[in-house]
């Protein structure tokens, strides 16, 4: 299908998100037109940044009103629209068949708008990497956008893997049904682990990453998940990604994308790292809380290890488009930054 025309009109579901807010910056900025899909329109606790951009002032940028639980939500939102960036996240991704049903009642709209022509459905590097066996980084260390998880893994279940499942599910969804309808496509993004300003004080807690920090500024941190370390992208270098994508004439149905810098932090860097960017705050860094059962603790150097060995790729996506990736340094600085000025954070200090 062809890419979305300059100047066009995008809805984005998710919008008073930390991915959907930029997204809907990014697009702005581009000179698009914007459909932002929240759950209130009328909270500005949560929708009040949006309200401040210069696109709303002028009205190319409105407010629309849609809870994703509500089946037929988005008809009318998407009419006269000529792109659709799906990065909304749904309530419950334990439960397979309520994500088939979001999907479908989605899809549907799509279908019924008549006008939009590429779907970028906001998928995730879980859908790469989501592993309950490390071993099997090992027998696969390649991270790229052909790879899945080892589905024959009988501990990967809706229990356990539930969000990286759905996330695979909505890709599968949208491009059947994109092939099915022929007249347009759907294409995936796999962000990583996004980083970067927040744009209003809600997102400080609306994505992992990025409350981490705070956590970090405020003297308390975890180690995470199986010593995997973070795998970053700045939030706005993935909302590029997003719109890029939308743009591409070289993209097709189907087709999947990771969005990350390809560096890799261990946590305790991370917040060491503060420290290094910011010297000014004289930030005091503390240890790490393991949370961990003491078996894993025992086998923390064997699986840091592992993840050494991994190879992550990222030359497809900028084949493709025009994103270029910041280094982690620049994004946890302007994280950090925005922390203390939007939400009030007051870092720990050794004064």
């Amino acid at each position: 299908m062809a890419p979305i025309p300059k100047g066009g009109t995008v809805a984005v579901t998710g919008a008073a998100g930390f991915i959907g807010g930029w997204v809907v910056n990014t697009l702005l900025e581009r000179g698009y037109r914007v459909k932002a899909c929240v759950r209130d329109s009328n909270n500005d606790a949560k929708v009040g940044f949006l309200k401040s951009f210069g696109g709303y002032a002028s009205g190319r940028l409105t407010l629309h009103s849609a809870d994703l639980d509500n089946d037929g939500c988005f008809d009318e939102i998407f009419k006269g629209c000529h792109g659709l960036a799906h990065v909304s996240h749904i309530s419950d991704y334990s439960d397979i068949e309520y994500v088939r049903r979001v999907c479908d009642h989605i899809i549907q709209s799509v279908n019924a708008s008549e006008t939009i022509n590429r779907v970028i459905v906001t998928s995730s590097v879980a859908a790469v990497i989501s592993e309950m066996d490390l071993e099997e980084l090992v027998r696969r260390p390649v991270l790229y956008e052909d790879r899945y998880p080892d589905d024959t893994n009988p501990r990967r279940t809706p229990a356990s893997q539930g969000y990286s499942l759905g996330k695979i599910l909505a890709e599968t969804a949208f491009s059947e049904a994109a092939a099915v309808n022929g007249r347009w496509d759907a294409i995936t993004c796999c962000p990583a682990d996004n980083v970067g300003p927040i744009l209003s004080k809600h997102q400080k807690d609306s994505g992992p990453w990025q409350h981490h920090v705070e956590e970090m500024l405020g003297g308390k941190y975890e180690q995470n998940w199986v010593y995997r370390p973070w795998f970053p992208v700045d939030v706005r270098d993935n909302a590029a990604a997003h719109v890029g994508l939308l743009e591409s004439s070289q993209v097709k149905n189907g087709e999947r994308y990771i969005a990350w810098s390809t560096e890799a932090w261990d946590v305790e860097d991370v917040c060491a790292g503060i420290a290094a960017v910011l010297p000014e705050l004289q930030f005091d860094v503390t240890e790490a809380f393991d949370q961990h059962p003491e078996k894993l603790q025992a086998r923390q150097m064997k699986y840091r290890a592992i993840w050494a060995g991994c190879d992550l790729r990222n030359e497809r996506i900028q084949m493709v488009t025009d994103v270029s990736f910041r280094t982690f340094d620049e994004s946890l600085r302007d994280c950090v930054e925005s922390l203390m000025a939007v939400a009030g954070v007051t870092p720990v200090s050794r004064g």
